[in-house]
């Protein structure tokens, strides 16, 4: 669940903050030069691709637990924070330790922030992170009473907590329809045909107007799901791959072969 940390905070108590920076750039792998571009669907087809594959995805994943360890909002988000540019399975490493040193607002509030980063080095911007942990509970505190806010734009506006972020813990906290788009998300939506895969918040748009809200917060999980078991970067090629004999996943299987027509 990766994003980039960066917001202002209220201007009657600023906090300087700076982006996160973005990770070593590496040299594009041959595979990923070679990828096919997103699969394009007939505009009749579309919404039947999607409710084929939304009921494909029930059948595979019937549970959608959430994979952030947490107990509560407030924990939530800050595991949805240390996820960003590092694995849900190393933040569920680290965030016990965390929560021995404090798991309230209130507690973290009064922190220091190196404290803070000692405990989540391993999961990548420790020094970001760790200010925007230690401020935005001070906000919380300071504002909301110790509490997460049930507001979309209220939590955009805490240090460290972006769109994609907010969202998560709008669907997985409070239950609110939510279609946070990761990086699994995106790809597999254009391989699927169901964006044109131009930036995320495109692909949130259109993933929301092809599906029901009711469907959503489930959905989002399934797709990643997905994505990270069978539809990876490396290991799918998608449908449109599928003359040059590219590796297909079970689903772009049966997008490229037409099969799931029958």
């Amino acid at each position: 669940m990766k994003k980039r940390l960066a917001k202002s905070t209220p201007s009657s108590q600023t906090v300087a903050k700076k982006k996160l920076p973005r990770a070593p750039s590496r040299k594009t792998s041959a595979s990923a030069r070679s990828s096919p571009p997103a699969f394009r669907l007939l505009q009749r087809d579309r919404l039947a691709v999607a409710l084929w594959l939304r009921d494909r995805l029930a059948e595979r994943y019937p549970e959608t637990p959430v994979p952030l360890h947490h107990r509560d909002a407030y924990t939530l988000l800050i595991a949805v924070l240390l996820s960003a540019q590092c694995t849900d399975a190393r933040v569920n490493t680290v965030t016990p330790q965390l929560w021995k040193l404090a798991d309230t607002p209130e507690k973290m509030a009064v922190q220091s922030a190196k404290d803070v980063e000692s405990l989540i080095r391993s999961c990548g911007l420790a020094p970001q992170k760790s200010k925007a942990i230690v401020e935005l509970s001070k906000i919380l505190v300071r504002l909301h009473k110790g509490q997460v806010p049930r507001d979309l734009h209220q939590l955009e506006e805490l240090p460290g907590v972006g769109h994609k972020t907010a969202q998560v813990v709008m669907a997985q906290a409070f239950g609110v329809p939510s279609f946070p788009v990761d990086t699994h998300i995106h790809r597999l939506a254009a391989r699927w045909g169901l964006s044109s895969g131009k930036n995320v918040l495109q692909t949130e748009r259109d993933l929301k107007q092809l599906f029901a809200p009711e469907d959503w917060n489930a959905l989002h999980l399934r797709i990643i799901f997905y994505g990270r078991e069978h539809c990876t970067a490396r290991g799918c090629d998608g449908p449109r791959a599928h003359r040059q004999g590219g590796r297909l996943c079970p689903l772009c299987s049966a997008l490229a072969t037409s099969s799931w027509r029958s």
